[in-house]
């Protein structure tokens, strides 16, 4: 039997991409890997943003970094490419970042950088369930396992 395609946050992988240069490898990948084929994506770098990079926040619709620089265009850029990705491949489910402005489903920080959450979507997040693909966080990957 073929593995499902599953798009995933290249950091979960391992890959330094976030926001810090840093990874947030999830201690879970090896048995993911087992049933899953993964696909990694970086919507911040496919649309265009560097690593590492100031750390940025959803603000009334916006996307703003820390230093004040809309970078809006940047993650609507990034969350169209990782769509095409997850068509291409197939995907039906994506194992997204929590609390990311790209990739966080449900809860992301409320855009004052003072760490708060409230209820809402990543740009790619959003995209990503507009067009039937069902989101996980990182704190749901033992339920596909």
């Amino acid at each position: 039997m073929e593995k499902e395609a599953v798009l995933i946050s290249g950091c979960l992988i391992g890959l330094c991409c976030r926001y810090d240069g840093e990874q947030k490898r999830n201690k879970n990948i090896a048995a993911l890997m087992e049933k899953y084929y993964l696909i990694p994506v970086c919507p911040e770098q496919l649309g265009g943003l560097k690593t590492p990079r100031n750390p940025s926040e959803i603000r009334e619709g916006r996307v703003i970094s820390s230093d004040g620089t809309d970078v809006t265009a940047e993650y609507r850029r990034g969350a169209e490419e990782a769509l095409k990705l997850a068509l291409l491949f197939g995907c039906k489910k994506a194992i997204l970042k929590e609390r990311s402005p790209s990739c966080g489903f449900g809860k992301i920080y409320d855009g004052s950088f003072s760490g708060r959450l409230i209820d809402g979507n990543g740009v790619a997040a959003a995209l990503l369930a507009a067009n039937g693909i069902e989101i996980y966080g990182e704190s749901g990957i033992e339920s596909l396992i």
